[in-house]
């Protein structure tokens, strides 16, 4: 399936504005021959809106969950994008994924949340690994912070997950999270992971760019720079079934002697 990675900031605080730009994305992803598009961490709103987050909170069925499955299904395409998600006075930072005829697939609710800004706005959710089928594929759902934690990328592995599409809104200085960090991830637990960054500077935080999807070789299939971008590369469940049966890894993982880590 080939995937495009929206490596973008949009407008903060401005949804319809952060709509158009996802539904150009969209068009530009789709003529490309790309079935799914992949969008940052709180793109619907952006990420540095202080107060704003709970105004511009919806919930997961809410309007722009409706344009957005317009937008997918106009353009024949699944979508994946970071919005703040309202149930009842809870605010989540999440991520959906809709499917190419618009059916809403997956929610998925960060589990990590990173630094005083993400815990003074959102509550942590309690689902580790939410998983949906696409075009044939075990799509598993994460967000940032979640990745820098080896123990959430393996329960994904041991739950069959073949793509882990991980929004980020990744910050200076930590940059080698998208530039080694992700890589290792693929590889260790033998899957595809698309990191979809935000770039430039917004509020207190400069974002990195940098949005990587790599393979279960370690390998970037793509790679973004700093700016701007729309970046594509193709997920092979062939190439990830032969990876997966010459690394041995997680056949030769023990986890009798794992016990200490829960």
């Amino acid at each position: 399936m080939h995937t495009a990675l929206l490596q973008s900031s949009g407008r903060p605080g401005d949804v319809a504005h952060n709509l158009r730009v996802l539904d150009d994305a969209a068009r530009a992803a789709a003529a490309n021959g790309a079935g799914l598009l992949a969008a940052p961490e709180m793109f619907l709103t952006g990420y540095a809106i202080g107060d704003d987050v709970p105004k511009l909170a919806e919930p997961a069925d809410g309007d722009s969950a409706d344009a957005i499955a317009e937008i997918a299904t106009r353009h024949g395409l699944a979508v994946a994008y970071g919005y703040p998600e309202r149930d009842g006075e809870t605010v989540y930072n999440s991520v959906q994924l809709i499917s190419a005829d618009g059916t809403r697939l997956a929610n998925y609710r960060k589990t990590h949340l990173f630094g005083c800004f993400e815990r003074d706005h959102f509550t942590p959710g309690d689902q580790p690994v939410v998983q949906a089928e696409l075009a044939g594929l075990r799509v598993g759902l994460m967000i940032c912070y979640d990745v820098e934690f080896p123990e959430n990328v393996r329960a994904h592995a041991l739950a069959g997950t073949e793509l882990l599409l991980v929004p980020t809104a990744q910050m200076h200085p930590f940059q080698f999270v998208a530039e080694s960090l992700v890589p290792v991830r693929a590889f260790e637990n033998q899957m595809y992971v698309a990191y979809v960054n935000r770039t430039g500077p917004e509020g207190e935080f400069e974002f990195v760019g940098l949005s990587t999807l790599a393979g279960p070789d370690g390998v970037a299939r793509a790679r973004a720079g700093r700016g701007e971008e729309l970046v594509s590369a193709d997920v092979d469940p062939a190439f990830l079934a032969a990876s997966r049966e010459n690394n041995p890894y997680l056949r030769d993982r023990r986890p009798g002697l794992y016990a200490s880590l829960v």
